[in-house]
């Protein structure tokens, strides 16, 4: 197995358009990643907190996201959700995403049949990397 991650996606406003769905499938059509849950929650301006059934989001009359209705592992629990409720601004609604990095599992098996361990591993945020990326085109 490749590893586990997760995403939680604001829109303020309570706007999602659907734009990145296609993409989304994508990676999964290509077996990039696998989706193992894929909830969606609203947070009013009072702060109470509500789950959001799959709808039209882009109002075309398909539902966008019918290709993952019912996508559901029972890894993300009432206390993630509440968990990444607490993150959003009032006024939002948000997607969260656990998904498998399928892509990495044969490559991991490999290092491990090779005498490999992972020592360690994280993440570099994308803002931080444009600002290191900034300051050193800043100093050339």
């Amino acid at each position: 197995m490749g590893p586990i991650d997760y995403l939680v996606v604001e829109f303020p406003g309570n706007r999602m358009t659907g734009e990145g769905l296609p993409l989304l499938v994508d990676l999964v059509d290509r077996g990039v990643i696998r989706i193992l849950d894929l909830q969606f929650v609203r947070k009013d301006e009072d702060g109470s907190v509500s789950g959001l059934e799959i709808t039209d989001l882009d109002g075309d009359g398909r539902l966008d996201l019918a290709v993952f209705e019912g996508v559901s592992s029972g890894l993300l629990g009432q206390d993630d959700l509440e968990e990444a409720a607490g993150a959003l601004e009032p006024n939002t609604s948000a997607g969260i995403l656990i998904y498998e990095n399928v892509w990495a599992a044969p490559f991991a098996a490999a290092l491990r049949r090779g005498g490999g361990r992972l020592v360690a591993s994280g993440r570099i945020p994308v803002s931080d990397l444009v600002s290191a990326l900034e300051a050193a085109e800043a100093t050339q």
